[in-house]
């Protein structure tokens, strides 16, 4: 399939914001909080709600979501939350099931 280029609009020079938008993205909250710790392994709870832009309980339903499924570890640095990912991590859905999370990642860090 080709698609015409001169019917696509001009790229803006930022993304968006989702709080102005309210439109949808291709990434569900669990992949933007995983892009977020592959950034930041020590980010906090709060820092991944602002940056997600969803609510610090629905990182907290995430993170969860994630260490019981294996794909992080979570352990204490002091008071601190650090998040190890797992890169192995084979992804779930038959679609990208041949896939494992180092790829996923790899073209969104």
């Amino acid at each position: 399939m080709q698609i015409e280029t001169s019917s696509l609009p001009e790229k803006e020079s930022s993304p968006p914001s989702l709080e102005t938008s309210n439109q949808w993205t291709f990434l569900t909250n669990h992949t933007h909080v995983l892009v977020g710790l592959a950034r930041d392994p020590g980010l906090t709870v709060r820092e991944l709600a602002l940056l997600v832009g969803i609510t610090e309980r629905s990182v907290q339903r995430i993170l969860s979501d994630l260490e019981a499924s294996g794909v992080i570890q979570k352990s204490k640095e002091g008071r601190r939350n650090h998040y190890k990912l797992n890169l192995k991590y084979q992804l779930r859905h038959p679609l990208e099931s041949s896939h494992r999370l180092s790829e996923l990642l790899e073209t969104l860090k």
